[in-house]
């Protein structure tokens, strides 16, 4: 069982070690883009504490994926396209291999679309865009009844290779239609 909750202060140890650059999912996870530092991940949970401290609300755009161990295993996030048009782009990352191909990845981000789409009454889409060499965000999103919306031919760069930018839609009506 798996549940989406806020990051909470004593998090933030774990939050930092799944943050470094050297665990796998970096590799399907925007591996294009360049990756913070030990030290900069170090000053960001410092960043993280000190708001906690202040009592401040903390990364309002995303929620921790945890077991019921309460364990973290990854997190799902939001970032505006186009606050203009109400469209959203969302995100996960399972950070834990070991919680790899266990259908994780899926009821987490169900979850978080559900959640998304009643905290935000004025969206009426939500997109997700990935790299044609992650065939499992790719998966996962059809699973989810996302439909492709565009391919940008030879947009990445991974390891010297060249690969498309795959984006993936859904629409408010659409995605009630089949989740009720």
């Amino acid at each position: 069982m798996i549940k989406l909750r806020k990051l909470k202060l004593n998090d933030l140890k774990a939050y930092g070690y799944w943050k470094s650059p050297e665990h796998s999912y970096h590799s399907l996870n925007g591996p294009y883009f360049k990756k913070d530092s030990k030290e900069e991940i170090e000053n960001i949970i410092q960043g993280l504490k000190n708001e906690f401290l202040k009592g401040e609300d903390v990364l309002d755009n995303k929620r921790i994926i945890s077991n019921n161990k309460n364990e973290i295993i990854g997190e799902v996030s939001w970032y505006w396209r186009s606050k203009e048009t109400n469209w959203l782009e969302i995100g996960i990352v399972i950070f834990n291999e070991n919680f790899w191909g266990k259908g994780i990845g899926y009821l987490a981000l169900k979850l978080w679309i559900n959640e998304v789409f009643n905290e935000k009454k004025e969206l009426l889409r939500l997109g997700i865009s990935t790299w044609s060499g992650n065939l499992g965000m790719i998966k996962l999103a059809e699973k989810l009844g996302m439909k492709k919306e565009a391919e940008y031919r030879k947009a990445r760069i991974v390891n010297g290779k060249y690969f498309d930018s795959v984006s993936y839609g859904v629409l408010r009506e659409e995605w009630e239609k089949q989740n009720n």
